[in-house]
């Protein structure tokens, strides 16, 4: 009995080692995570990856900076103060573009989820993209994806976004509260903001990305919304955390796909109900088409980011389709999917 407990606490013992030597192949187990309105459900597997304790499995110690919108998240990045991004994807072909090697590694949203809609005194005045012409549309942040969207739709129409007035007014009571005072004429963005301005009638929807077949309708085909993005200087000198982020996300994304609407919304914190948790869960089950299957960019959808890109961006008029898988590196994902 004695040798068969020493045998089996020196068992322990070599597993525990095994697991610490695992733990230092990390070569950066503490991060900094940027996202830029953390309590939008565009950003539900960070948090679902924090609170099923994801990173931790993954032998990470994460730190979440959130920030007013994508742009900031991503200029964070940029500045060095955070390590790694859950944003947009089309903020790593425009970084591309200007000599920053910025890179996704998983795809967590495969449609946008974002929203368009208009006061709803104001219906009656804003029919099309077009007549959002000399208006004031309420965005996450200037420079973010909700402010991309609303340029793509207006170009689109045939008019200048530029003709426009933008105003950054976060992601929870601040938006909503912006449209109630009457501060802005229209509003881009997403759940669960989107579900409580609808649900208390105050706006009237013009576009809506939160299915397929709205984003298909708007784009003419997919388009990648959420992302983790790094710089490549990072991907390459840390392979191992690289791996070690994703596969976290990647397991909150097939959490989230398994999960009931009422499931997920125990799994967040009650802040982001803006005050009901009813409307949460209603705003759940309306984006929970959005979130991606596999976690793989798929080349159609790169070219759709890209053309909704170029019909307001000058600077990108040069950029080719073929120069798109520089934007995503999939060898990560597939290792998390096991294959």
């Amino acid at each position: 009995m004695a040798f068969r407990n020493f045998a089996l606490a020196a068992l322990a013992a070599v597993g525990l080692v095994a697991a610490q030597a695992g733990a230092q192949t990390l070569e950066k187990p503490k991060l900094t995570i940027g996202v830029g309105g953390k309590p939008l459900l565009y950003y539900l597997p960070l948090t679902i990856a924090e609170s099923r304790g994801f990173f931790k499995e993954a032998g990470l110690q994460v730190e979440t900076n959130d920030f007013g919108g994508g742009s900031r998240a991503l200029q964070a990045l940029l500045g060095g103060s955070v390590d790694v991004v859950t944003g947009a994807y089309e903020h790593t072909i425009r970084m591309q573009t200007k000599g920053q090697d910025v890179r996704a590694v998983l795809e967590l949203g495969r449609f946008p989820g974002i929203v368009l809609a208009v006061k709803k005194d104001k219906a009656a005045q804003i029919r099309t993209p077009a007549d959002l012409k000399g208006m004031k549309i309420g965005v996450t942040a200037p420079g973010s994806s909700t402010n991309f969207f609303v340029n793509f739709l207006m170009a689109k129409a045939g008019v200048n976004p530029k003709d426009a007035a933008f105003i950054g007014v976060g992601t929870g009571l601040s938006a909503v509260a912006a449209i109630k005072r009457g501060e802005i004429d229209a509003i881009a963005n997403l759940d669960p903001v989107v579900s409580k301005l609808e649900t208390d009638g105050d706006v009237v929807i013009m576009a809506d990305t939160r299915t397929e077949a709205g984003t298909r309708a708007i784009f003419g085909g997919s388009n990648p919304a959420a992302v983790v993005y790094l710089k490549n200087e990072f991907i390459e000198k840390n392979p191992n955390t690289t791996q070690a982020i994703v596969t976290a996300f990647h397991k909150a994304l097939t959490w989230i796909a398994a999960a009931s609407p009422e499931e997920i919304a125990k799994a967040v914190p009650e802040t982001y109900y803006l005050g009901d948790r009813d409307l949460y869960v209603r705003a759940v089950k309306a984006s929970l088409e959005t979130y991606s299957r596999t976690g793989i960019i798929q080349l159609e959808g790169m070219k759709s980011a890209l053309g909704m890109l170029k019909e307001f961006d000058a600077e990108l008029k040069d950029v080719k389709d073929e120069d798109l898988p520089r934007t995503f590196v999939d060898r990560f994902a597939r290792k998390a999917a096991g294959g």
